[in-house]
């Protein structure tokens, strides 16, 4: 049984504890509403520029003269899957979660027989795939020192990923991340950004009609490489609220599991303390009765 000591100093010790996943917490917060506000700001731009892209696309696919992002390279034998995580833990199975949903298309990859190439952004994410799949890594991103994700980091990212694109590095890139829904739910999610895939609904199929100039296969040469950045940059965003989402969810039960634990302590140590005083006082009476 701990002594009145110990378990006064666990009970410090818990309460130091609590005091600082209360203030990561009331951090995570704040830089919440920063966070989702940006992701929830991107994603018009990028739904827009997704559907002008995905009727251009519609138009010239199977066109011996489509760009190449959008046609492929013919196979899907090399697989380029971009695997983006936090630099930071303690927010909960944010980074598991996305881990997760890679090392299961890893292994269906590798089941079809296919090469699997992995690029990473962020720490967490680099460390827990690196124990099994540390011969599959090929590249890395540090954003650790970045205090606000902004456009030229994606496009920094996007222009790697084209640039082994372009030399014959791999044929499919995948992108992996968690979309923000709210503080408690953010959903693990793999998009494809090369060869460019769009879902163009019947809506905008029987859309205003364009002509473009000087072409449709010109605008979607240039396009589709800043299609690619955008894509990277609303992941980033939605990265980004998603993890401040999962640390502010994670530090608010861990608060709350350290009051719980200080009010078990605490009635441990109040009866112990009683059986103590109690203890002294029959040796008290025990020797005055002797008396």
């Amino acid at each position: 049984m701990p002594s009145l000591k110990d378990l006064k100093n666990r009970i410090a010790s818990v309460k130091s504890t609590r005091k600082i996943t209360k203030a990561m917490q009331m951090v995570a917060a704040a830089k919440l509403r920063r966070a989702q506000d940006a992701a929830e700001n991107a994603r018009p731009y990028a739904e827009r520029m997704e559907s002008v892209m995905g009727s251009l696309a519609s138009s010239v696919a199977g066109s011996d003269t489509a760009p190449r992002l959008l046609a492929g390279t013919g196979s899907d034998k090399v697989q380029l899957l971009v695997v983006m995580t936090a630099e930071r833990g303690l927010c909960g199975g944010f980074n598991s979660s996305i881990v997760r949903l890679a090392r299961q298309k890893i292994q269906a990859l590798k089941a079809d027989g296919k090469t699997v190439k992995i690029l990473t952004v962020g720490k967490k994410g680099r460390e827990q795939l690196r124990r099994d799949h540390g011969d599959l890594f090929i590249g890395h991103f540090d954003l650790s020192e970045v205090k606000r994700i902004g456009y030229d980091n994606a496009q920094e990212i996007a222009q790697d990923i084209l640039d082994r694109f372009d030399a014959g590095e791999f044929d499919v890139a995948t992108l992996f991340y968690a979309t923000f829904q709210s503080v408690i739910s953010q959903e693990p999610t793999a998009q494809q950004v090369i060869p460019a895939s769009f879902d163009v609904d019947a809506d905008a199929q029987a859309g205003p009609i364009y002509d473009y100039e000087p072409s449709e296969e010109g605008i979607l040469a240039d396009l589709l490489p800043r299609g690619v950045a955008t894509q990277v940059f609303a992941a980033l965003l939605e990265n980004a609220a998603s993890e401040q989402g999962a640390r502010m969810s994670a530090m608010d039960n861990a608060t709350r599991n350290a009051g719980e634990m200080i009010d078990k302590l605490t009635i441990e140590y109040n009866r112990s303390r009683q059986a103590a005083i109690t203890k002294e006082l029959i040796e008290i009476i025990s020797g005055a009765e002797a008396l």
